[in-house]
């Protein structure tokens, strides 16, 4: 292999292998009692504070108590018929084993408590080996231990591991962090690939969201095997073969076969199977059979099978390719979609918080900027031009989308940490020289996105007034999601409640009613029917609640989607209510009309 393309394998001090168990356990255990010390005095619920964790609690509860494996419909969401929802039993089942394992001596309730603490916590094991492993391959000891410090940073910082967490992006997290590492390996071995491949097909089964990532990660081995041909072919073959298997395996572990021939693009379906399983398998059979050409023999190989995969993604799945929102009805996205800031693009966010852009975007522009310095300077070459590739694709997306910038963060810890060991090792071999030491901690500040949330924060702001407001402390108050303020709802005859979509899920986890209303784009007609019904006149209103069969109406006056309505439609049935004027086919609970939530019963007619 040319010098310029060789890897940083080995420490130059030691010479050995610098990721033991023991350093994984010193960081693991550090971090685990960061996240438990810094969440549990504070915390008012054992379930995370995300509209995600709740619903997936709602649907491990129901897998309990004897929902079939293969159907995953929430029966309880939506119009009659529920809603068929696109996340994967992949992670329900250890959240399920857990709480199965912890109601063996102790309370449901304990035993959701306790399970729901533990998973997140094991998840950052897998998430810090393999940012130390990356660290390690990249850039030695000190690379690996700056790295790990970086991510054990990153890792208090989101909300992702704290206990309650259980919606899938920390699994994500893990899966992409575990190909890096993969990828990142000093010699080319069909090992460390097959991992890489059997990683990427599980983030694939999981969710969309890392789908652009897996397909930079796929193009990575295609172009590797390009350059170095032969001595690349059991590597190549390694990846391609376990990533068809595994998707393959996949599928039909969490596939119902009346799903089979489903195409849909926010899950793993018939699409992504079809796809993951042909493109796998023709880098197979291209690297099998073109690894002794020439240069410009395999380039012409790798053409011809991207068309083959281009032409077979236009045949197969063509609507994939645009944005599973994009198909949003546009009263969805005025009043729930562009409310959502995880899902805003950079523009829309910069616009509502220019100080919190910082916070989204800064490291990953730090970590893209190191790897073209690097390469530049040819400095392990290949393994930055990698983490390069992944990082550019990984920030694109979260300029369209900022939730993407949780995998651009994990992933720029690896060059920024041995980027900020080596000028620390300048630093102390030239104690005189103030500009490398500097440099050193400018570049460790400037390197962890908690540094630019907290400047963002200093500046007058939205993000100003939200940090000040946490440091003031104090009892919150009540909110409509609070089990307590939901006990009178609870307490009424199991029916259908019309409620705004951000009560949703706290009403199913809290009670035995079905709700029209949920953050799922899946449920579209429920969201739209809820939507009608506040923003229509009170008799247009009363058709919408009879048609959908609705039995209460949860009011929560206070919420932003519920002055929204109301502003939005002066005469709307939310303006009359919180103007205090009640239709007669509306009767009020008693002991249910508080300031926080009034809930009324919908009159027979």
């Amino acid at each position: 292999m040319p010098a310029a393309l060789s890897f940083a394998t080995r420490d130059a001090s030691t010479g050995r292998f610098g990721m033991t168990w023991r350093v994984l356990a010193l960081y693991s255990l550090l971090t685990i009692a960061l996240l438990l010390a810094l969440s549990l005095p504070f915390a008012t619920d054992y379930v995370g504070v995300d509209n995600d964790d709740r619903m997936r609690l709602v649907v491990v509860r129901d897998l309990l108590a004897g929902q079939s494996w293969f159907d995953t419909t929430q029966y309880r969401l939506g119009l009659a018929g529920g809603t068929l929802m696109h996340w994967s039993r992949f992670v329900d089942l250890p959240i399920a084993n857990l709480i199965s394992f912890f109601s063996l001596f102790a309370g449901q309730r304990q035993a959701e408590a306790l399970a729901l603490a533990v998973w997140p916590s094991f998840l950052v094991l897998p998430v810090l080996f393999s940012a130390g492993l990356a660290g390690y391959r990249l850039g030695g000891t000190m690379a690996m231990h700056t790295t790990l410090v970086l991510t054990v940073i990153l890792i208090v910082s989101l909300n992702r591991f704290q206990p309650g967490s259980i919606d899938h992006h920390n699994v994500q997290v893990a899966l992409i962090v575990g190909i890096a590492a993969m990828l990142l390996a000093p010699a080319m071995r069909a090992r460390d690939h097959a991992i890489a491949g059997v990683l990427a097909g599980f983030a694939i089964a999981i969710g969309v969201e890392t789908t652009p990532l897996i397909g930079a990660v796929c193009l990575v081995v295609a172009l590797r095997w390009v350059w170095h041909g032969r001595a690349f072919r059991d590597v190549a073959t390694a990846f391609g073969l376990s990533l068809a298997l595994t998707v393959t395996a996949a599928f039909f572990a969490t596939v119902a076969p009346s799903h089979y021939t489903q195409v849909t693009c926010d899950s793993l379906s018939y699409g992504f199977y079809a796809l993951a399983t042909f493109g796998g398998g023709t880098l197979f059979l291209t690297a099998s059979l073109a690894s002794t050409w020439s240069f410009r023999g395999r380039l012409a190989a790798l053409a011809t099978a991207g068309g083959i995969v281009a032409v077979a993604v236009l045949l197969v799945a063509p609507g994939c390719l645009a944005n599973p929102l994009a198909a949003l009805d546009p009263l969805l996205k005025t009043f729930w979609l562009d409310m959502v800031i995880e899902a805003q693009s950079a523009l829309a966010q910069f616009r509502l918080d220019p100080t919190s852009i910082g916070s989204f975007y800064a490291t990953g522009l730090l970590a893209i900027a190191v790897c073209v310095r690097s390469v530049y300077r040819r400095e392990a070459t290949e393994a930055h031009l990698i983490l390069l590739a992944l990082l550019a694709v990984a920030f694109a997306v979260s300029l369209l989308q900022v939730r993407g910038s949780i995998f651009v963060h994990v992933l720029a810890a690896i060059p920024l940490g041995r980027m900020i060991a080596e000028l620390r090792t300048a630093a102390n071999a030239q104690p005189k020289n103030l500009r490398l030491g500097l440099a050193f901690a400018g570049l460790t500040l400037a390197s962890t996105p908690a540094t630019w949330a907290l400047a963002g924060a200093l500046v007058p702001g939205y993000s100003g007034n939200v940090l000040r407001a946490e440091l003031a402390g104090g009892a919150k108050p009540p909110a409509c999601t609070d089990e307590a303020v939901l006990a009178p709802l609870a307490r009424e005859p199991a029916g259908v409640v019309a409620a705004v979509s951000d009560i949703g899920t706290s009403i199913l986890r809290f009670s035995g009613h079905r709700v029209l209303s949920a953050p799922y784009h899946r449920n579209q007609g429920g969201m739209l029917t809820q939507l009608h019904i506040g923003l229509s006149n009170p008799r247009q209103a009363e058709a919408f609640l009879r048609g959908a069969g609705v039995t209460l109406l949860a009011f929560c006056p206070g919420n932003t989607e519920t002055l929204l309505l109301a502003d939005a439609e002066p005469e709307g049935l939310y303006a009359d209510l919180l103007k205090g004027e009640v239709p007669a086919y509306l009767e009020p609970v008693e002991g249910a009309g508080g300031a926080v939530l009034r809930l009324y019963r919908v009159k027979p007619e």
